[in-house]
């Protein structure tokens, strides 16, 4: 679905502008703002006004007296009608505070906010998925095809480094320096990854045939068929085609599921503290960081194994006298 700002209220569109230009929110993030306006306006001019008017024609004082009932109905609505996930649910109401405090405190065209006293859906957190190290070497020995040096560079920088596709798709490759390259993450935050033996190979073996006539981007590091930087859609496809080659199952693991991998393997086999585990892969909390201390599995068997009392057993217990 294509982005039309022009069909939203105009308070939203200065919202949005307000995000984009001033918070300094990545596209992605105003997109994701976009939609979510779009699916709750849409909502409120139909079940609470019974109107059928464009929702570019709802007004502040609309929005500002949507009561705390009507938003709880609009949660419902996204659960039982669009399926919407707890931490779907949880991103709109999330948006919709972001939003309502403008009106308020910034834009100053609302006095009344029943939005902050609306509660988000309680997530259960799961467990990241991942692949094991066997699995990790297998997904890369099976990369083949035309353009198997980009592919094979694309996932090994997954797999060592812990990117998210956003930053891995606005590499530039002037940002590349020695054994380093900084890229932009969430919040269009700044960071610099290093690159260890295996990811400097994997660029410097794609950097020989990479095409440089006709690209459209000459400074994106990863180019399409197209010619022009390589796309987040293309990227899905790449890691799931191979995910396929190597008998593993596309319905469980996905690109950011190789973010996870790097992740764990670092943490289980770099003996890597979560500090700098935090650092490497660019979250704003620790508590995000935190879950991969609780998945290896590995770990947890050593330590019980490293108890003093493991060994000891009802058969030693002979060698136990009763001093009473």
């Amino acid at each position: 679905m294509a982005i039309n700002y022009n069909e939203l209220p105009s308070v939203a569109r200065d919202f949005l502008a307000y995000m984009e230009t001033i918070r300094n929110k990545s596209k992605n993030t105003i997109s994701e703002y976009y939609y979510d306006l779009r699916i709750y306006f849409t909502y409120i001019l139909k079940n609470v006004y019974q109107s059928n008017k464009p929702i570019n024609t709802l007004t502040p004082k609309q929005l500002e007296d949507v009561s705390l009932s009507d938003l709880y109905s609009f949660m419902t609505y996204l659960s039982r009608e669009r399926k919407a996930s707890p931490r779907t649910r949880a991103r709109k109401v999330a948006t919709l505070k972001s939003f309502y405090k403008y009106m308020q405190t910034k834009a100053k065209v609302i006095s009344k906010n029943s939005v902050s006293e609306l509660d988000s859906p309680k997530i259960i957190k799961d467990l990241p998925k991942y692949l094991d190290l066997e699995e990790s070497k297998h997904l890369l020995q099976v990369i083949s095809g035309k353009n198997r040096e980009r592919d094979y560079a694309i996932i090994t920088l997954f797999l060592n480094c812990g990117l998210r596709i956003s930053e891995l798709i606005n590499i530039d490759i002037d940002r590349i320096k020695n054994d380093t390259v900084t890229i932009v993450g969430k919040g269009n935050k700044e960071r610099t990854i290093y690159l260890n033996k295996a990811s400097l190979y994997s660029i410097k073996n794609y950097l020989l045939v990479r095409p440089v006539d006709g690209v459209k981007d000459p400074k994106a590091l990863f180019i399409s068929g197209r010619k022009q930087r390589i796309s987040r859609k293309t990227v899905h496809i790449i890691v799931k085609n191979n995910l396929e080659k190597a008998g593993l199952d596309t319905n469980k693991y996905s690109a950011h599921k190789l973010r996870h991998t790097a992740a764990t393997l670092m943490y289980r086999y770099g003996q890597v503290d979560i500090r700098t585990l935090q650092k490497i892969l660019g979250h704003e909390s620790i508590s995000t960081t935190e879950i991969y201390t609780h998945v290896d599995n590995m770990q947890l068997r050593e330590a019980t194994n490293k108890n003093p009392l493991a060994n000891i057993t009802n058969e030693e217990k002979s060698n136990f006298t009763d001093d009473n």
